[in-house]
C-alpha cells in the first residue's frame, strides 16, 4: 500500500503543469519536475549543473537573493514572482510558493507560469497610458476651443450694445436682431458653463504654476467685456500686496470669471454693481479678497450650505447654484481655504487663501 502512494504521488509530481521542485541552500536544483526543463528548455543536466541564480533575470536577481535568504531562516515564500531567461532568451514570469525544510536544507517549491498574466497587464499599463494622453490633449483641445470662442461671441455682444435699434424702422429686422443678440447672450453663457464643467471633472494631476493675477484678470476681464459694459459695473483692482500666486491657471480663471459674473448678476437694483478685488498677505498667508455691493446672503440659513453643488439662495433666472461650489473647489482642491462674509443688501466678501 506504502509503494503504491509513493507510485502515486511520483506521478504527480511527473505529470503537473505547474513548476515542481526541490532546491537546496546551496542554491543548485536537487530535483525537478518535467516542466521546469520544457518551460526554461535546458536540459535536466543543465538545470541540475547550473546555479539557479543564473537563470534569473538580471534586473530581478537582488531580490531574489534577499527572498532565499529569508527561506534559509525558516521564512515561507508566498506568491514571489520573478523573470527566468529561457535558454532561447525568452522572458518568462513565475509565480513562487516555496517552503523550507532547515533539517534538511532544501525547499520544496511550485512556481506557476504567469507570463500570459503580465502581458495582459503590460497591454492594460499601456492602454491606460494612451488614454491618459488622449484624454488631456483632448481637454487641452477642449480648453483651447472654450477659451477661442470666447473672444469672438463677446465681440459680437458688444457690436449688439452699440446698436441703436430704435433707428430701425423695419420691425422684422428689429426682431431678427433681438432674435441674435439673445442667441449670442446664451451661446456665451453655455460655452462658460462647458468650460466650468469640463474644469471641474479635471481633478487628476493639475499643474500648479507661477501666475501674475493681473493678467490671468484681464484674461477673463476682456472676455466679459461686454457684460461689464452693460451693466455699467465698476471694477477696482489692487494687486500691489501680492503680485502672483502659485496656482493652477485654468482654476484662477474660472474663480475670477465665476465670483465677478456672480456679483453683476446678484447686484441690487437701486444702484450700480460695484466689485473690488485686491490681494493682502495675512499672519504670511497670501490672499485674494473680492468683495461687491450685491444683495448678499442671509448667513444665518445659507450656513455652510452656500458652497454646495447646486444649492440656490436667490430667485434669479440664470441661478444654477454651480458658481460658489467650483469656486470652493477650485481653491480646496488645491490645499487652499474660502470664507464668506456677507449680509442680506449690504454685498459680500470672499477670501481666498492660498497654499503656501
Amino acid at each position: 500500500m506504502t509503494e503504491q502512494i509513493t507510485f502515486q504521488f511520483e506521478h504527480f509530481f511527473e505529470l503537473s503543469a505547474d513548476l515542481l521542485c526541490i532546491a537546496g541552500f546551496d542554491g543548485y536544483f536537487k530535483r525537478i519536475n518535467p516542466s521546469v526543463s520544457k518551460l526554461l528548455e535546458y536540459t535536466e543536466e543543465e538545470l541540475y549543473s547550473t546555479p539557479i541564480n543564473d537563470f534569473v533575470h538580471p534586473d530581478d536577481l537582488q531580490r531574489t537573493i534577499l527572498s532565499r535568504e529569508g527561506i534559509k531562516k525558516n521564512i515561507p515564500l508566498l506568491n514571489f514572482e520573478n523573470r527566468y531567461i529561457t535558454k532561447s532568451g525568452q522572458l518568462v514570469w513565475l509565480s513562487w510558493t516555496s517552503m523550507p525544510n532547515s533539517n534538511d536544507k532544501l525547499v520544496y517549491a511550485i512556481a506557476k507560469n504567469i507570463t500570459h498574466k503580465k502581458k495582459h497587464e503590460e497591454e492594460r499599463n499601456q492602454l491606460l497610458t494612451n488614454l491618459t494622453k488622449t484624454n488631456k490633449e483632448f481637454k487641452q483641445f477642449t480648453y483651447t476651443t472654450s477659451h477661442d470662442l470666447r473672444s469672438p461671441v463677446n465681440n459680437l455682444l458688444s457690436i449688439f450694445s452699440l446698436l441703436d435699434i430704435t433707428k430701425i424702422k423695419d420691425q422684422k429686422t428689429v426682431e431678427l436682431l433681438n432674435i441674435l443678440k439673445l442667441a449670442s447672450e446664451r451661446l456665451s453663457q453655455t460655452v462658460n458653463n462647458y468650460v466650468d464643467v469640463v474644469i471641474e471633472k479635471d481633478n487628476l494631476n493639475l499643474n500648479s504654476e507661477e501666475l501674475d493675477l493681473e493678467e490671468s484678470l484681464n484674461e477673463v476681464l476682456n472676455s466679459i467685456h461686454s457684460l461689464i459694459q452693460n451693466s455699467k459695473t465698476t471694477i477696482e483692482v489692487d494687486f500691489s500686496e501680492l503680485k502672483k500666486v502659485h496656482f493652477n491657471k485654468l482654476y484662477l480663471q474660472s474663480i475670477f470669471l465665476n465670483l465677478i459674473t456672480n456679483s453683476i448678476k446678484y447686484s441690487k437694483l437701486d444702484c450700480l454693481p460695484y466689485i473690488s478685488i485686491y490681494t493682502a498677505i495675512t499672519n504670511g498667508t497670501k490672499q485674494l479678497i473680492i468683495s461687491d455691493n450685491g444683495i448678499g446672503f442671509d448667513m444665518d440659513k445659507v450656513k455652510d450650505k452656500v458652497f454646495g453643488l447646486h444649492e440656490k439662495f436667490h430667485d434669479h433666472a440664470d441661478s444654477k447654484g454651480i458658481g460658489l461650489y467650483l469656486v470652493h473647489n477650485h481653491i480646496t482642491s488645491l490645499g487652499g481655504n474660502i470664507t464668506l462674509e456677507s449680509k442680506v443688501n449690504e454685498g459680500s466678501k470672499i477670501v481666498l487663501s492660498f497654499r503656501d
